[in-house]
């Protein structure tokens, strides 16, 4: 089997459900424009070794203004704020990517704040999920959530380019760390459900990105004063599945929610 290399890059849109109403006898609707979530390819194929690059940033942001991922062969953390997508290597180099910089996971939203609150004395990463669990109305649909403001700390992580095929644990494994101490910036995050599991990052996941695009990764621990807190609620998934031959060989049958825990939490 050949696939060119146009074709790799060009995913496909297969799946699209909608939950939208959440209110009882309310008719679903598949045409929204707002409140969607558009991720390319699945977690399944990063534990699978699949880092090749699936499709580019110009395709992701031609999606959303907001949202995160990878790049090919794990070479950085995919961080998109306001429409421009930056890239945090293991270096500690934060760039922004150019339109043809490859991935192979991703996901974007167009971002409506239907919550715009200031929440203050966040201790801990998981202090700042307990206070974004408050404005989840629910437990089966998705959420995006933005966090600006100034931070006491960060502890961000960020991969070195690994060949397709090393396992995700060894990639993590062999991660770089940050440390950031009174920064300003904002986090970009999602929350899954949990029966997403199979094929994308069921709970939080945020990357971090500072105001003056010089630090980030992915977060691992954090703490702040105040912060101001926007969210809204995903009521529509869009899943393209890429036609890259890597991907369609990928053996993608498993659960990776352990493989995914355990890179989510960077240990």
């Amino acid at each position: 089997m050949t696939t060119s290399k146009a074709a790799a890059q060009r995913p496909v849109a297969i799946c699209g459900a909608n939950v939208a109403s959440v209110n009882e006898g309310s008719p679903l609707r598949l045409d929204s424009s707002a409140h969607v979530l558009f991720q390319i390819s699945t977690s399944g194929a990063l534990v699978a070794g699949v880092y090749s690059g699936l499709s580019t940033a110009k395709t992701v942001l031609e999606h959303g203004d907001f949202g995160l991922g990878a790049f090919a062969d794990l070479d950085g953390e995919m961080v998109i704020v306001d429409g421009r997508a930056f890239r945090v290597q293991g270096t500690g180099q934060v760039s922004e990517a150019r339109t043809d910089a490859e991935t192979p996971f991703a996901a974007v939203t167009r971002f409506y704040a239907e919550v715009d609150v200031e929440v203050g004395d966040v201790s801990s990463l998981m202090d700042l999920k307990a206070r974004c669990d408050a404005y989840r109305m629910s437990e089966n649909v998705f959420y995006a959530f933005r966090l600006d403001g100034q931070f006491d700390r960060i502890l961000a992580r960020a991969p070195s380019p690994a060949k397709s095929g090393v396992p995700l644990r060894d990639v993590v494994n062999a991660q770089s760390e940050f440390g950031f101490a009174d920064v300003t910036g904002t986090l970009v995050g999602f929350w899954s459900p949990r029966f997403s599991e199979t094929f994308g990052i069921p709970g939080y996941h945020f990357h971090f990105l500072s105001d003056d695009r010089i630090q980030g990764g992915h977060l691992l621990e954090c703490s702040a004063s105040r912060l101001r807190l926007r969210a809204e609620r995903l009521t529509e998934l869009h899943l393209a599945l890429p036609q890259s031959e890597a991907f369609l060989r990928a053996d993608l049958n498993g659960n990776p929610a352990n493989e995914i825990a355990y890179a989510e939490e960077g240990r």
